[in-house]
């Protein structure tokens, strides 16, 4: 039994209104996310999730991931959303709790299924983000381009095509290729978890054909993924932390409410335990039996 965490940076629920939206405009069935409506996937159970959390302002990403790793009300926690990376006080919140060190700390296998590039493990950047941290404070290995070379692992862009613009090169390979590539992953630990946030870039981007093109390479990644992977002993949960490319009208994040999609094994009994963004911790935990 093992578990994906697919996170995907800013993406909400919002009105289906394709001159706004590229979730109405984009060729998707999955990802055809709106607000007070069902999931247009009958495998999967849609939980509009709270991002806000009783905090004033616009959900930021820092905040909103650290509550989603962590199971806890971070933005209350430090007094605001706080946007971009993770600060001395979020590192706090995130060590030992996170979804990475619970999980080990349980005697199972964790892992974090992204690859680092060798400019950034030479010489990281000053700042770094919620789900680097983590996975350092949980001590997991580092993926890396030979990971990623083996197919062992996933860029940030799972298609290979942006790796140039970092000094790397590997063949490109299909969003399907990339969602099968995941899928193997998830079946060899008890929890796997794997961040894209091309979809935020979009939003802030306010380019409907970006948009539109980041979430059809999403969805085939979904079917690659789903396709591949044994839903009656694995649970796949996509979550997101703000809502932004839901509403290509606005400049910045919204106050939307964001999509919790869940597939395969006890997605039900998971889904009944979301509400907010510090729930999807303690849910996830709950089904692998570590609470």
């Amino acid at each position: 039994m093992g578990v994906l965490l697919l996170f995907v940076d800013g993406i909400g629920l919002g009105e289906a209104d394709p001159e706004i939206n590229p979730l109405a405009r984009a060729r998707v069935s999955r990802l055809r996310l709106f607000r007070d409506c069902p999931s247009p996937d009958p495998a999967a159970i849609l939980v509009p999730t709270d991002a806000c959390m009783g905090v004033p302002g616009l959900p930021q990403s820092a905040t909103g991931q650290t509550s989603l790793l962590a199971g806890l009300n971070a933005p209350a926690a430090v007094g605001s959303h706080i946007n971009g990376y993770c600060t001395k006080p979020l590192a706090a919140l995130l060590d030992g709790r996170s979804l990475f060190s619970r999980v080990k700390a349980a005697g199972r296998d964790a892992t974090f299924a992204n690859a680092y590039t060798p400019g950034f493990l030479e010489k990281p950047p000053r700042f770094l983000s919620v789900t680097t941290i983590a996975t350092r404070q949980a001590g997991l290995r580092i993926r890396t381009l030979e990971d990623l070379a083996r197919g062992d692992a996933l860029f940030h862009d799972f298609t290979n095509r942006l790796l140039p613009e970092r000094g790397c090169y590997l063949p490109p390979i299909t969003p399907g290729e990339a969602g099968r590539r995941l899928a193997v992953l998830t079946a060899a630990h008890a929890f796997t978890m794997y961040e894209h946030f091309l979809t935020d870039l979009a939003g802030h981007a306010r380019d409907m054909a970006r948009a539109a093109l980041v979430l059809e390479n999403l969805e085939a990644l979904l079917d690659g993924l789903l396709s591949h992977l044994d839903l009656f002993r694995h649970l796949v949960v996509l979550a997101s932390d703000h809502g932004n490319i839901e509403d290509l009208s606005a400049k910045q994040h919204t106050l939307n409410c964001v999509p919790t999609l869940l597939w395969g094994e006890g997605a039900g009994a998971v889904a009944a335990g979301i509400r907010n963004l510090a729930d999807i911790s303690p849910a996830i935990l709950h089904h692998l039996d570590m609470l």
